[in-house]
C-alpha cells in the first residue's frame, strides 16, 4: 500500500530536479570584452597628397584646313618658340585657289576700268547736254556693280592667300610639345588635333583628392610642397581651382594649386608632394576595433556602467587614420565603449570589462 506513495514523492523530486536544471542552464554569463573610457583631447591633423606639376595654360593646335601632311618639323618633349613652325600640309590646293582668285582681281580691275571710263564720257555728255539721264544711270550701275565685283574679288584673293598660310601649323605661343597625333604621310583634316602645347609661364601642382577630404577645414590656404624625388626642392601654392564634379573612374576631384615662383627643379611632370595642416579642433580616437555599424553608418558600442547593459549609437568620424579612427561627434567624455568583442554583442546585452582604460 506504501508503494504508490513512494512513487509519487519520487517522480516530484525528478520533475523538481528537473526545473532547477533548466533555470541553471538559461542563466547566460556576461559576455568579456574590453573597454575604452572617452577622453576628448586636441586634434589638428596634417594633410599628404601627391600630385605632378602641369602647365596652366595647354592648348591644342590643328591645322585650319585639310590636307595631306609633308613635312612634321616637332615631336613629343621639344621646346618650341613663339611661330615656330611644327608642320606643313601639301599646298597645291590653296595655290591653285590663290591664283584663281586673284585672276578673278584682275578680270575685275579690268571690268572697272572700262565702266569708269564710260560712266566718265556718260557724265561729260550729260554736262553738255547730249546724253539722256537713262543712259547717265546705266553707266553709273554698271560702275558701282563693277566696283563690287572688284571689291569682292580682293576678298577672296585675301581669304584665298590666308588659307595658304594654314598650310603651315605654327606654334602661337613658346612652350613644350606635350602630344602629337599626326605623322609625314597622313591626312589631316582640319580642327583635328595635332599638337599640344604646354606654355611657358605659370604652373600648377594638379591632385585627385577625396571628396571626404573637402569636409576639414584648413588651418591655412598656403600649401606646402616638395618634389618627391629631392624633399629639399620645396615651394608655396595656393587652390586656385577645383573641378566642379567627381571622377566617375577614380571616384576622385582635380584640384590644381598654382605655385608661387617654382624652382627650376620642378619641370612639367615632375611628381610633387603638397602637406597642408587641418584647423585644430577636439575629438575621441578608438582603435578600428571599436567601429560597428548602423544602418550603414558608423557606430559604437556603449557600455552602462550601472547595469553593464550594452547599446549601439551612432557616431561621426572627423578622420580614418593607420590604426585609429577620429570621432568628432556622438560620444562625451567618461562614457565606456567597448574597443574589443563588438562582434558578439547585440542591443541590451550584459558584458563583463575586462580591462577599462583609465
Amino acid at each position: 500500500m506504501h508503494w504508490p506513495r513512494a512513487w509519487v514523492l519520487v517522480a516530484a523530486g525528478l520533475a523538481l530536479a528537473s526545473c532547477n536544471g533548466k533555470d541553471a542552464s538559461s542563466a547566460k554569463p556576461p559576455l568579456l570584452v574590453r573597454a575604452q573610457a572617452v577622453k576628448i583631447e586636441d586634434y589638428a591633423a596634417s594633410l599628404a597628397l601627391t600630385g605632378e606639376i602641369q602647365a596652366r595654360v595647354q592648348t591644342d593646335l590643328a591645322f585650319r584646313v585639310s590636307g595631306r601632311i609633308l613635312e612634321r618639323d616637332a615631336d613629343v618633349g621639344q621646346h618650341v618658340s613663339a611661330g615656330a613652325v611644327l608642320a606643313k600640309i601639301d599646298p597645291s590646293e590653296q595655290h591653285a585657289d590663290l591664283d584663281a582668285a586673284n585672276a578673278a582681281v584682275v578680270a575685275a580691275e579690268a571690268l572697272t576700268r572700262q565702266t569708269s571710263a564710260a560712266f566718265e564720257r556718260q557724265q561729260a555728255l550729260m554736262a553738255s547736254g547730249f546724253a539722256t539721264r537713262s543712259n547717265f544711270d546705266q553707266a553709273q550701275q554698271a560702275l558701282r556693280t563693277a566696283q563690287g565685283s572688284l571689291d569682292a574679288a580682293k576678298a577672296q584673293a585675301a581669304s584665298a592667300k590666308e588659307a595658304l598660310s594654314y598650310t603651315e601649323l605654327r606654334a602661337e605661343r613658346a612652350g613644350v610639345v606635350t602630344a602629337r597625333a599626326v605623322e609625314v604621310g597622313q591626312v589631316a583634316q582640319a580642327a583635328q588635333a595635332a599638337f599640344t602645347i604646354a606654355e611657358d609661364g605659370p604652373r600648377d601642382a594638379v591632385f585627385s583628392v577625396y571628396e571626404s577630404m573637402f569636409f576639414l577645414r584648413p588651418a591655412s590656404d598656403v600649401v606646402r610642397l616638395s618634389l618627391v624625388s629631392d624633399p629639399s626642392v620645396v615651394a608655396a601654392g595656393r587652390v586656385r581651382e577645383v573641378a566642379p564634379s567627381v571622377d566617375p573612374r577614380t571616384g576622385t576631384v582635380r584640384v590644381k594649386v598654382g605655385v608661387d615662383d617654382p624652382p627650376p627643379q620642378m619641370s612639367l611632370g615632375a611628381p610633387v608632394a603638397a602637406t597642408g595642416e587641418v584647423a585644430p579642433g577636439q575629438a575621441v580616437f578608438l582603435p578600428w576595433s571599436a567601429a560597428a555599424s548602423q544602418d550603414g553608418a558608423l557606430a559604437v558600442w556603449v557600455v552602462d556602467p550601472a547595469t553593464h547593459k550594452t547599446s549601439l549609437r551612432r557616431v561621426e568620424a572627423q578622420a580614418y587614420e593607420k590604426e585609429r579612427i577620429v570621432i568628432d561627434k556622438g560620444l562625451k567624455a567618461g562614457e565606456l565603449v567597448v574597443t574589443a568583442g563588438a562582434q558578439f554583442l547585440f542591443p541590451g546585452a550584459t558584458v563583463s570589462i575586462a580591462e577599462a582604460a583609465p
